[in-house]
């Protein structure tokens, strides 16, 4: 960005009228009475999305079954068609992506493959700022080997609950460890990892690596093949705007094409040769390989409107006006929220290259009650224990005057102590 950020709503105002990504807000059903900054959750329905899926019930409407090969694109191809459109925002050739299944399913079914223990290495690498599913999986995937969990999962300590130390990550790729599973992005702080540097080293001490993307992928450009990643899963529902649990994607470099899923399923069979029913398995020499079911059509339908507004604005443009809409907020709460009696507190990385489309905003002692707080004035924002406010400024249909609106309703919420009205229990979905 050039120019200095200043804290008023006219200066907002100029910045949003010189986006070049503006007109893209106008593509979504934002909620109304809303600044909706929850992107990092669950995306917004755009117009696209909703014309893609009252397409695809058009077509079965009409079709029945017909439609696996006479819809418009036949649903037996769209599992491909998805990877092909998603596949230069990773960085990869369009064989190497497939839109299938769930993220945890796609943990499950890549690291089943990858994790290849023998000798002395045994052990996963991952971290203890990870998002839970992918502990679990990993932890099941070790049992499933013969292996125990509490023995051959290794977390990497973080020194302050929210961040972590790559080169403590690297000291930590031992001789002893048979895979590297990490997040691209930690879900509380935003801390984007440097995935090429820590993928290099990772194959410096011949140990392969599995990267969850679920919250770079749509905000982030990545350079799967030119930084040489093993396999990565993503969801769709956060910034791709695929829907609340749509299909999700994964990616395997086409230097693993012949091996061999070890969670074979009939989808994953040689394309042309599938419905010949055979007994023997043959996995499709592609990402396609490690389908395991069939495609959820209905899911997978909005992911395309999705896909599709994101290639049109351009993942580089995304990503600019992303780190420009976070460092805006970081610095108006800076500005006008870090002082008595607001005290709040940037949780982020402060170099907007290390951090992905979201800021955690901590309040030591009222973070809850101030989340639904502000929920209730009409921000749309989400609370991640203990001390954690997410605010996801989406740029393809969030403003500028929308993070200048979201610090002036923190200041009147704790002006007026709003928050004080709510209770302290916290809810399961937020």
């Amino acid at each position: 960005m050039t120019g200095k950020f200043e804290a008023n709503r006219q200066w907002a105002e100029e910045m949003d009228r010189k986006d070049p990504l503006g007109s893209f807000r106008d593509r979504f059903h934002i909620p109304p009475g809303t600044i909706y900054a929850d992107g990092n959750s669950l995306g917004l329905l755009s117009k696209d999305s909703e014309e893609c899926l009252l397409r695809v019930l058009g077509e079965w409407k009409v079709m029945g079954i017909d439609g696996w090969l006479r819809g418009d694109p036949p649903w037996f191809y769209t599992a491909e068609k998805l990877g092909e459109m998603v596949a230069p925002m990773v960085g990869a050739e369009a064989d190497e992506v497939v839109a299938t299944g769930t993220t945890t399913v796609n943990i499950h079914s890549l690291v089943s493959t990858f994790y290849d223990p023998d000798g002395q290495r045994t052990k996963i690498l991952a971290d203890e700022l990870n998002f839970p599913t992918d502990i679990y999986a990993l932890q099941g995937l070790i049992g499933i080997r013969g292996y125990d969990p509490e023995e051959h999962l290794i977390l990497v300590p973080s020194e302050d609950g929210l961040c972590l130390d790559e080169d403590r990550i690297i000291d930590m790729m031992t001789d002893q460890v048979a895979l590297v599973h990490l997040p691209s992005v930690l879900y509380r702080s935003g801390q984007l990892l440097d995935i090429k540097r820590l993928t290099r080293e990772a194959h410096r001490r011949n140990i392969p690596i599995s990267w969850d993307c679920s919250h770079s992928v749509g905000t982030v450009p990545h350079r799967f093949d030119e930084w040489d990643v093993d396999c990565a899963m993503w969801c769709s529902y956060k910034y791709l705007n695929g829907g609340p649990g749509g299909t999700a994607f994964l990616y395997v470099n086409r230097r693993h094409f012949d091996t061999s899923p070890r969670l074979p399923g009939w989808f994953g069979y040689v394309k042309d040769k599938q419905f010949d029913l055979r007994l023997d398995f043959q996995h499709q020499r592609s990402a396609g390989g490690w389908q395991i079911s069939s495609p959820g059509i209905l899911s997978a339908a909005p992911v395309e409107g999705g896909l599709r507004i994101s290639m049109e604005a351009g993942i580089q443009r995304i990503r600019e006006k992303s780190m420009d809409l976070t460092s805006y907020f970081i610095y108006l709460v800076d500005e006008l929220l870090s002082e008595g009696p607001y005290n709040f507190k940037i949780g982020s990385p402060r170099d907007p290259t290390c951090r992905s489309g979201h800021v955690a905003l901590i309040h030591e002692t009222d973070a809850w009650r101030i989340s639904q707080a502000l929920k209730a004035r009409g921000v749309i924002v989400d609370f991640r224990p203990p001390n954690v406010i997410r605010v996801a400024p989406a740029a393809l249909y969030c403003s500028y005057s929308d993070v200048y609106d979201i610090c002036k309703h923190l200041l009147g919420i704790i002006d007026k102590r709003e928050h004080e009205g709510f209770t302290e229990s916290v809810e399961a979905v937020s």
